[in-house]
């Protein structure tokens, strides 16, 4: 998911975490610190969760493992929703979660849907993240499961990097994109490392979305099929600042730059992602 498109790259590494999060980037640092290149160990994960939600519950979703980010600012991609944390836009049913994107006016804008962050509640630096969901189907629709930097280390996006798990645009049906995004790969200036894939029936039936992140690279699966990589170069915090903590995000845009490119088609509302569960496993240390 996008977390910024601004005109200027140095607007961009100022203003990155202020403008759409609220929070005062620290000092940019600079890319010029050399990291040593790992070697591939091998790593695995362990078998059982270390942090997890099944959703065998209902209701709001469970305040000791999410919270919400809230507004309609256009969260940098010129979106047109207004963030909630309305139990209409995320609640709990029938063993799944459903973030759902409403036509529903709300402090000037034209849609309701919500964004549930596991920021303060799920912080983690390398693992397995597997969720298995089903997505809105509709024209102007973009959901994403994905990752941003918990402690911004680096600077505000796209210094401090970020993960996409999985995201899809409505008017591309059953196209799903898994990304990565840094300093020196991202999508402002067309060198982002990603990759997609063609599903057959991603609105009624779930799918596996899965990233095993270790030290040596970032690794994306569909299904448990291997789609994406992306090693680290063992240059600067440019290319791989995948070494500090990352958190979760679960959301339903509606429009934006990507996802509403093609129009909104309003007699899709209302639509949710259902999301079966969130399945964080620890990498094991060798």
């Amino acid at each position: 998911m996008m977390y910024l498109r601004l005109t200027s790259l140095s607007t961009l590494l100022f203003l990155g975490v202020f403008a759409c999060s609220g929070q005062q980037p620290a000092v940019e640092p600079t890319p010029t610190t050399p990291i040593s290149k790992p070697k591939d160990l091998g790593w695995t994960f362990a078998s059982t969760p270390v942090w997890a939600d099944e959703f065998d519950y209902e209701g709001l979703p469970d305040s000791q493992k999410w919270g919400y980010d809230l507004g309609g600012s256009g969260w940098g991609n010129n979106e047109l929703q207004y963030y909630t944390n309305s139990e209409k836009n995320a609640h709990v049913a029938n063993g799944k979660l459903y973030i759902t994107a409403l036509k529903e006016a709300k402090e000037g804008k034209s849609y309701t849907s919500a964004r549930v962050i596991s920021k303060g509640k799920g912080d983690f630096l390398y693992g397995r993240f597997e969720i298995k969901a089903k997505l809105p189907k509709g024209r102007g629709t973009w959901p994403a499961i994905w990752m941003l930097p918990t402690d911004w280390a680096y600077g505000g996006w796209p210094n401090s990097g970020e993960i996409d798990i999985m995201e899809h645009v409505g008017y591309d049906p059953n196209v799903v994109h898994i990304s990565t995004h840094s300093l020196a790969y991202y999508f402002k200036i067309n060198t982002q490392k990603t990759a997609k894939r063609k599903l057959d029936n991603v609105f009624d039936e779930f799918h596996t979305y899965r990233v095993d992140w270790t030290p040596y690279a970032i690794r994306g699966y569909i299904d448990d099929a291997f789609i994406f990589e992306f090693v680290n170069e063992g240059k600067t915090f440019a290319e791989w600042p995948f070494d500090k903590r990352f958190h979760l995000l679960l959301n339903v845009a509606v429009g934006g730059d990507w996802g509403g490119a093609k129009g909104i088609d309003d007699a899709i509302f209302p639509t949710s992602m259902e999301v079966d569960y969130v399945r964080v496993y620890p990498m094991i240390e060798k």
